[in-house]
């Protein structure tokens, strides 16, 4: 099976996402987590690093985990319980983990947001929604019925999406930003859409949408997810010549 040098993945992908020119949350730590020892075969891809899809990833004889949601968030010690089995699994079976939060939200072409947005058949986007001092989403003007553009997304996420008939029912002006954007329901309907989709949101929201005159489409967190990951592993695998696979572990969030 041949091997790629795993530096040589990383700087493609840091180089593709431009990981170094973005702000994200605290604690997310985009770009290389954890190491292997430097070679790389196969490539697994998942929503999520956790301790569940790092068992299949090494299942799968993977040596290189991408993720959306990484390993780190907040201070991440010490490394005793679960935590202790987790990086002894990574260590132990030469499992190396890249992560991207923002920067593969962003992606004109392998992001989250681009792909379902391709997948809604969503097309002219222009940039949308500013998060950490930069647009992570997109929207386009198009002329949608609001029962179409549902039946849209649960074909594109598998998942029947929730949703809040707070605008019109011909859908104009769509919003797109994947994950947890369901309380900033506000800042969207300033950038003058009339539709918001994303992946998930708090209860208040619903009176905030009728009050907006906002179409807020949930899809769940991480079903509308699943993109980006693929997008890149997929890129990945063809650059260099080699396989990959998509760990499928849904939250139902």
């Amino acid at each position: 099976m041949p091997k790629v040098s795993l530096t040589n993945v990383v700087k493609q992908c840091d180089t593709w996402l431009r990981t170094r020119q973005f702000d994200d949350y605290a604690g997310a730590a985009n770009g290389l987590q954890v190491a292997n020892r430097g070679g790389v075969t196969r490539i697994a891809a998942a929503v999520d690093a956790s301790l569940a899809t790092v068992r299949r990833a090494i299942a799968a004889r993977a040596d290189l985990l991408l993720v959306h949601h990484g390993l780190f968030w907040a201070p991440a010690h010490p490394w005793t319980g679960k935590k202790y089995e987790l990086i002894q699994l990574l260590i132990e079976n030469n499992l190396a983990v890249y992560s991207a939060h923002l920067p593969l939200d962003a992606h004109p072409r392998l992001g989250n947001n681009a792909r379902l947005c391709a997948a809604l058949g969503l097309r002219h986007l222009r940039p949308f929604f500013e998060s950490h001092g930069q647009p992570i989403g997109f929207k386009s003007q198009t002329r949608m019925a609001r029962a179409e553009l549902a039946l849209r997304l649960a074909h594109a996420t598998g998942a029947k999406p929730r949703i809040i008939p707070g605008g019109p029912e011909l859908c104009r002006r769509i919003g797109v930003v994947t994950g947890g954007a369901g309380g900033d329901l506000a800042l969207a309907a300033a950038a003058g859409v009339d539709t918001f989709i994303t992946g998930e949101g708090p209860h208040w929201t619903y009176a905030l949408a009728e009050e907006l005159g906002l179409n807020v489409f949930y899809g769940g967190h991480y079903a509308t997810e699943t993109f980006g990951v693929k997008a890149l592993a997929a890129a990945v695998a063809k650059k260099f010549r080699i396989p990959w696979i998509f760990l499928d572990h849904p939250t139902g969030l």
